[in-house]
């Protein structure tokens, strides 16, 4: 079980699958059955330490054949265990995106668009009186400071866009303050801090709502 939370966080924002977390774990030399892992798992999840994301979709078989993608309660915690996340900004901002938005709700998930491009996370915010849906897309990079980075995120995220019939999407960085305009609409390039505070906002909101 060490060794498997040691995997997970030190692989937060990643794709995981049952299997393939048995054969590593059989590979450290244990003897271990696939139904053992999922069960710890069931327990990782239950007390609160680590989250899975499915794919977004309605389709159970595509939830089911899809990998689903981890984080962790604390990105601190995982920084604190990991050899690499010190060193992959990437991951340790995807975490901190992914528990500020658990904290507004826990319908969470990742996409992937018809050509197999990757929006990090899909959340599915509670709606407004007179709002059908708030569903936010949202892709995390540290740095668009490389234009084929950042031509790869846009791209992504617009192509997701016009699938779900999004009209924003979002890309959360370190420090980078922008606003796109794409085809089907508008991304906000924002740096984290000021999406800390949307969700700070967010949360003080549905709070209000729920005691209206």
């Amino acid at each position: 079980m060490i060794d498997l939370t040691y995997w997970l966080h030190d692989n937060s924002g990643s794709y995981y699958a049952v299997s393939h977390l048995t054969d590593y774990l059989k590979s450290l030399g244990h003897r271990v059955r696939k139904s053992s892992v999922v069960d710890w798992l069931v327990a990782f999840k239950d007390v609160g330490l680590l989250f899975s994301v499915n794919i977004f979709s309605s389709s159970p078989t595509r939830i089911s054949v899809n990998p689903r993608k981890v984080y962790c309660i604390d990105h601190t915690l995982a920084a604190s265990v990991s050899f690499d996340i010190l060193t992959n900004r990437d991951s340790l901002l995807e975490n901190l995106v992914f528990t500020t938005l658990r904290q507004v709700t826990p319908k969470i998930f990742y996409h992937k668009t018809r050509t197999g491009r990757e929006v990090d996370l899909v959340a599915l915010l509670p709606s407004v009186p007179g709002q059908e849906r708030d569903l936010r897309l949202i892709q995390v990079c540290a740095s668009l400071a490389d234009p084929l980075v950042k031509q790869s995120e846009v791209r992504s995220l617009s192509e997701a866009m016009i699938e779900l019939a999004v009209a924003e999407g979002s890309i959360v960085t370190w420090g980078t303050d922008e606003t796109i305009h794409v085809g089907f609409g508008t991304i906000h390039v924002m740096p984290v801090w000021r999406f800390l505070l949307k969700m700070e906002s967010n949360c003080h909101t549905d709070a209000h709502l729920l005691h209206s």
